[in-house]
């Protein structure tokens, strides 16, 4: 009986003394240190007594000892001086796995009076440990009918380290068959691809070797590597196919080992061995390994480890069909790890503020809820927050009731509304949370100006348009509501005040539609532009102005215009030739020009009409016209050339010029007068006529006067004026160049050049006077219609020849002569 009492009074005692020392640790603030891993034993970490304000000695006067959460205590106390110390080296990776950050926690108790503090010591990674392939030699069996771009996952290298220190990145060795693809998982290291470059070809090249290479974050860095051989298989058929490409399973965390997770079915067409389907997990990471297991006939994936729906919510599972001629497909499995906790929290909204301003100020109240959950004891503190980064907050009210106010400005343009999901968590084991969505709607405001979707327009319209014709529209879009985004267009006077560009160009207000108000032309104005003023319809309205530019488009309405030789009515000019021109000979250039532009305005030149076709061609690009052989003596001495020149418009224009062209014996005895072919009537100009009578009478007078003294005397007389008269008019209406004929006793002429020849008013004898000049072998006509020659023989000449008068009353050379 008294063993029993002093039982029960032991077990009370250190009830009373467990409660106050979990009250004592309630109210304790929490020490936090840190150390790098791989500290050798003994390593100092911090003063004690100094952190928690003691003197040196307390900590042994009031039996100071460590605690420790596990069953292992990694460091020591020295109580006399308060220090702490590593108890033996730490491994962040034997401690904490993969887990990141790395705590460990103990307490310090003070026994008398009683007190506890407590202490996390967090471990830090350092790069000692470099990436491990656990296949060092991995076989892939490629089919070399596989085709481009194929893929192929790797094994994932194993990194002890976490964060930078753990996998980085993989290299593949230069290769001209694969290049290799870094890709991510949900969960679990990153892992490579081989990705198809070039065909394989087993005939040529019936393996092929790889190095692939891990490399860490570290400083320096680590790397591990494998060789991969990649066998290439001969073609088959037919490459087996999974029933899906993505098989999804659903297991509850607490399932047992060898509990069915899901099934997986692939078939192949072929026949016999290469129908045989086995089935495996292909390059997977470790943990996926460990945790699931498939049988190779069946297709069946199981449980070969725990699950913790804490550390993997969620299995990324790479599944291999191998048939039996060596092709593989490939499928995925995504297993999701259920929680099995019953109750998570629940929200309750009382009250919901929509719409709300654009322009509310900021704690402005958007909604009020309260939080309840079912299972307070086993979820433990119930703390409530915002799933996505919005422009609101959650802030407590009092016990279990919240408010959700606006955290920063809103922006209706931006977001017209919000679908808010509330998350309410518990503290667990195991953590249970519940989502709860709040839709608030954003109302506008006046808060942004007409926006022109482009800086400035460039509209085209072709010249001779119809009045009021539609060119184009400008667009601005306000992206605001109702009529705060309702747009009116205007035209705005230039900054100079010159309002003639409104007698152009006309705006719709309501649609921004530009229309042309009068007929253009291009030759007269080529483009012009004007600003467009875009107004909203707002109660404070806000406007943008742009610029508009409009191009007048030429059109094919104007004809070649011939700048040489000119047909403006003048005299007409002949270019002379010599009979002893070669081929290729330079006669002379037409020169046009045309009022359009662009392809418009291109000019080519063509040879319409010729007396002889096969003498002479034109260059259809520059109007060049030179001889197509050398000149004969059987060429008739006055050709007759129509140049036609035509542009290159859409429909073309053209226009034609007439060239008389002499040939002549070395520029001294051509036969200056010719006959028309063509024997259209001769005009004559009206003073031209009164001046041949008037010469007429008073060389009959002047005959008169002399005849009885002179009569022999004044005929010879009269023979040699009329000479000297031919020497001096001939070519009077001419330019020549004075490098055009080198005159000298004996010089010939020094190089071939255009001349023209131009035919004088008057008679017809007159005609040829100038030359006489240059020419001084160069017989003139009698008046009998024939030309008499060196040796004293006459030839005959049309003594009718026509002469097409000008504009202002000149002769212009008949087209041809015999």
């Amino acid at each position: 009986m008294a063993t029993a009492c002093r039982k029960l009074l032991q077990s009370r005692q250190v009830e009373t003394l467990l409660l106050f020392l979990c009250l004592s640790r309630g109210g304790a603030a929490t020490i936090r240190y840190s150390v790098a891993e791989e500290m050798e034993s003994g390593s100092f970490v911090a003063n004690v007594a100094k952190d928690l304000g003691l003197e040196v000695g307390k900590l042994a006067a009031r039996g100071a000892r460590l605690v420790s959460e596990g069953n292992k205590l990694h460091f020591r106390l020295h109580r006399k001086t308060g220090d702490l110390f590593v108890k033996e080296k730490l491994d962040r990776e034997s401690l904490c796995g993969k887990a990141d950050p790395c705590v460990l926690h103990f307490e310090v108790i003070l026994v008398e009076p009683l007190q506890s503090f407590r202490v996390e010591v967090r471990v830090f990674d350092i790069n000692d440990n470099a990436p491990v392939f656990l296949n060092k030699e991995p076989l892939l069996r490629i089919p070399e009918s596989t085709p481009l771009g194929s893929r192929f996952p790797l094994q994932s290298a194993q990194d002890l380290d976490v964060g930078l220190n753990g996998l980085q990145n993989y290299t593949l060795s230069a290769n001209e068959y694969f290049h290799l693809h870094t890709r991510f998982r949900s969960h679990g290291p990153k892992y490579a691809e081989l990705v198809l470059d070039k065909p394989l070809d087993r005939e040529e090249q019936p393996e092929v070797n790889l190095t692939i290479t891990a490399v860490d974050g570290g400083s320096p860095p680590k790397s591990g590597t494998a060789h991969i051989r990649v066998e290439v298989l001969d073609v088959n058929d037919h490459v087996p196919q999974f029933s899906r490409l993505v098989y999804r399973a659903q297991v509850p965390e607490n399932s047992a080992n060898g509990s069915l997770v899901a099934t997986v079915t692939a078939t192949d067409l072929d026949e016999g061995s290469n129908k045989e389907i086995t089935y495996s997990l292909a390059q997977n990471p470790e943990v996926i390994l460990q945790t699931f297991q498939i049988h190779s006939e069946t297709g069946e994936i199981r449980l070969r480890g725990p699950l913790d729906f804490e550390v993997f919510e969620t299995y990324d599972i790479d599944i291999q069909a191998t048939d039996g001629g060596g092709l593989s497909a490939h499928s995925k499995v995504l297993v999701e790890v259920m929680d099995v906790n019953d109750n998570p929290p629940e929200v309750t909204v009382s009250s919901v503020s929509s719409p709300l301003p654009e322009d509310s100020p900021l704690q402005t109240v958007v909604a009020l809820f309260s939080i309840r959950d079912r299972d307070i004891r086993v979820g433990g503190k119930i703390t409530c927050f915002l799933k996505e980064d919005l422009p609101f907050a959650v802030k407590p009210t009092f016990r279990n009731s919240y408010s959700l106010v606006t955290d920063r400005g809103l922006d209706r343009e931006e977001v017209s509304g919000y679908n808010i999901t509330l998350v309410a968590m518990d503290t667990g084991p195991p953590t249970l949370s519940s989502e709860t969505v709040i839709e608030v709607l954003i109302s506008d405001i006046n808060d942004n100006p007409p926006v022109f979707q482009e800086d400035s327009y460039i509209l085209t319209v072709r010249e001779n348009n119809s009045p009021a014709v539609f060119i184009g529209k400008v667009l601005a879009e306000d992206l605001d509501l109702g009529e705060n985004a309702k747009v009116t267009y205007s035209l705005l006077p230039p900054k100079s005040g010159d309002l003639s560009v409104f007698a152009y160009i006309s705006i719709n207000s309501d649609n921004g539609k530009l229309y042309a108000l009068r007929t253009m032309d291009y030759e007269a104005i080529q483009h012009f532009q004007f600003v467009v003023k875009a107004t909203d319809g707002g109660f404070l309205s806000l406007s943008s102005q742009v610029t508009v530019r409009v191009v007048v488009l030429d059109d094919n309405d104007n004809r070649p215009m011939i700048l040489y030789p000119l047909q403006n009515g003048t005299l007409p000019c002949n270019d002379l030739v010599p009979r002893s021109a070669e081929a290729g000979y330079l006669v002379t250039k037409v020169v046009a020009v045309d009022g359009d532009s662009g392809q418009n305005s291109w000019l080519s030149y063509h040879l319409f009409k010729a007396t002889d076709l096969g003498l002479f061609s034109v260059q259809q690009q520059n109007g060049e016209i030179h001889t197509l052989r050398q000149v004969s003596e059987r060429d008739p001495m006055m050709q007759k050339l129509v140049i036609l020149v035509q542009d290159h418009g859409q429909p073309a224009l053209s226009t034609t010029v007439s060239l008389n062209i002499l040939l002549v014996d070395g520029f001294s005895e051509p036969y200056l007068q010719f006959r028309d072919t063509f024997k259209h009537p001769t005009r004559v100009n009206p003073s031209t006529k009164y001046l041949v009578i008037s010469l007429a009478v008073l060389s009959f007078l002047f005959l008169l006067s002399v005849t009885v003294i002179f009569i022999i005397h004044i005929c010879q007389k009269i023979k040699h004026r009329e000479k000297f008269t031919i020497q001096e008019h001939f070519y009077d209406d001419c330019n020549f160049s004075n490098n055009l004929v080198q005159g000298g006793a004996s010089g010939p002429i020094s190089q071939p050049c255009p001349y023209e020849m131009c035919s004088a008013t008057g008679t017809s004898n007159s005609e040829f006077r100038f030359l006489k000049r240059f020419m001084p072998n160069f017989p003139f006509p009698h008046g009998n219609g024939e030309a008499k020659t060196e040796a004293g023989s006459r030839l005959p000449l049309d003594s009718d020849r026509n002469r097409s008068r000008g504009s202002e009353g000149q002769d212009q050379v008949s087209d041809d002569y015999l």
